[in-house]
């Protein structure tokens, strides 16, 4: 069995795409995965499983949801090892210190083209960001909501992403290492 940790976007947000991380986790527990360790309601799960593939991990845990549910959310799945190098390869360590302005934007691919001049263009004079593999770590420090840099990273990146704050990070880190509360 290895671990997976399943980033969902797009569920329990602004009313739409409700899908309570009870039934969620009854649901992922109905494809024979195990150990399964869901966060409050935000779309974070941490489980078992003796798939290999990613891809087709990833397809067989959004169909089961479309069908149970009606809507097929969008799902990112990476490994422990993904995670704890993102973490170690963070390269605004010291904004650790205000982990809701550092943000990982996980990748389902490298960005083989990614339009920087657009990049620059969007970001704030106090931002500062950098691509490294499959993360695009975003600081900014005045905030994420309002952030032109944030709300069209996916877009120039060329790339689906999925993004999490710094705090959320470490939780997913907690929870890998079986010490993280589930919710």
């Amino acid at each position: 069995m290895a671990t997976w940790i399943a980033l969902f976007r797009g569920i329990n947000v602004g009313g739409k795409n409700i899908l309570p991380m009870a039934q969620l986790k009854s649901d992922l527990e109905a494809l024979q995965l195990k150990n399964i360790r869901t966060s409050i309601q935000s779309g974070n799960v941490v489980f078992d499983s003796a798939a290999k593939s990613a891809a087709s991990l990833t397809a067989k845990i959004s169909l089961a949801i479309e069908q149970q549910h009606g809507f097929r959310p969008q799902l990112l799945l990476i490994k422990p090892d993904e995670l704890r190098e993102a973490i170690v390869s963070n390269p605004f360590a010291e904004a650790i210190s205000d982990p809701k302005t550092l943000h990982f934007f996980f990748l389902a691919t490298p960005p083989s083209d990614p339009d920087i001049q657009s990049l620059e263009n969007a970001k704030s004079a106090s931002e500062r960001y950098q691509i490294a593999d499959n993360v695009f770590y975003l600081h900014a420090p005045d905030g994420i909501g309002r952030s032109k840099l944030a709300t069209n990273a996916e877009k120039h990146l060329g790339v689906v992403a999925t993004a999490r704050n710094y705090r959320t990070v470490e939780k997913l880190a907690s929870m890998v290492a079986g010490d993280g509360s589930m919710g």
